[in-house]
């Protein structure tokens, strides 16, 4: 099957769902091969090396993928296929602060529109390169799908920053929904 069916076959699948997000962690359909699609650091969404610019497409696509391990796939309940995704599948674009101190609320929205509140479902994460130790932050959006936070939108967070000890040791980090999220260790 080439990978323009496979795209075709795997838009008419997807099941219209008047509210939420199809169930595609009780899927489970037979593995038909990888498909020429990528998600790029970025968020971009490429198909066989193109770019995809219909927006609501990508939408519709970013609404039936699932990672299981470290790989990730477009789910139907009759097809399952693999993807690359460069880093993240999805980038928080917006932050949007309610409140302030312990008691804010910060509220992402990623590239295709998803809205969520950092807090103990949706924790944020930040990793740092070994060599550069430049910051990768992350904040969960659903079941084990992540967000890159955009460099812009993590400076908000840097501005938000506050200082907390844990097991004794001091970190920046910000608080959300109740839960304080470290951002970056203080130097000692």
């Amino acid at each position: 099957m080439t990978d323009t069916a496979n795209v075709s076959d795997l838009l008419a699948q997807i099941p219209s769902s008047a509210k939420g997000l199809p169930p595609v962690h009780l899927w489970n359909p037979d593995f038909c091969g990888d498909i020429d699609m990528r998600i790029a650091r970025d968020g971009t969404w490429f198909y066989m090396g193109t770019p995809i610019g219909r927006k609501p497409m990508v939408k519709l696509f970013s609404t039936i993928i699932r990672r299981d391990g470290d790989d990730y796939f477009l789910i139907t309940p009759v097809e399952k296929v693999g993807i690359t995704v460069d880093d993240a599948p999805f980038v928080a674009t917006l932050l949007t602060v309610e409140g302030e101190g312990e008691t804010q609320v910060l509220r992402f929205t990623n590239n295709v529109e998803d809205q969520f509140i950092a807090d103990k479902e949706h924790p944020i994460r930040v990793t740092f390169d070994e060599q550069t130790q430049e910051p990768a932050p992350y904040v969960l959006v659903r079941s084990n799908l992540e967000a890159l936070i955009h460099r812009n939108v993590f400076y908000q967070l840097v501005e938000l920053a506050v200082e907390r000890v844990i097991e004794g040791k001091a970190w920046l980090g910000v608080w959300s929904s109740g839960e304080f999220f470290p951002i970056a260790p203080q130097p000692e």
